[in-house]
């Protein structure tokens, strides 16, 4: 089973997509295995992180932007790159284990679609494997 989910993006920032993953979960009846969440985009990503306070994120972003700065020197023609370097930095996909019917994450953890080059209508597919 494969869903596809679209969503509007602002800018530059994080949306906890984690009760998408939920709902294509209970919508699989998978008791046991694993919960893949991928983004199709170049200058997106995925990533699992803190959901109870918004400063992480905030604080996530900064680090991004002052490891990976946008440079005059950068050649690719769209004016994106730094962008790039952040969506491989994050990585364009996440597996969390299934079990008993639920997400194996962190209290405090949350999935998160990663915007670098917004706004835009983005997609993202949540993978439900038995197993």
């Amino acid at each position: 089973m494969l869903d596809q989910y679209s969503l509007q993006t602002s800018r530059e920032g994080f949306t906890n997509i984690t009760e998408m993953a939920r709902r294509s979960l209970k919508k699989s009846g998978v008791q046991e295995g694993v919960c893949l969440v991928y983004c199709p985009h170049t200058t997106a990503g995925i990533t699992i992180n803190e959901n109870a306070d918004p400063h992480v994120v905030h604080d996530i972003l900064l680090g991004l932007s002052k490891a990976l700065p946008d440079r005059p020197e950068f050649l690719h023609a769209e004016g994106n790159s730094a962008a790039h370097l952040k969506a491989s930095y994050m990585g364009s996909s996440a597996a969390v284990p299934v079990q008993d019917g639920q997400l194996v994450l962190g209290i405090w953890q949350g999935i998160y679609f990663c915007e670098f080059d917004g706004p835009r209508e983005r997609h993202f597919f949540v993978k439900i494997i038995s197993g």
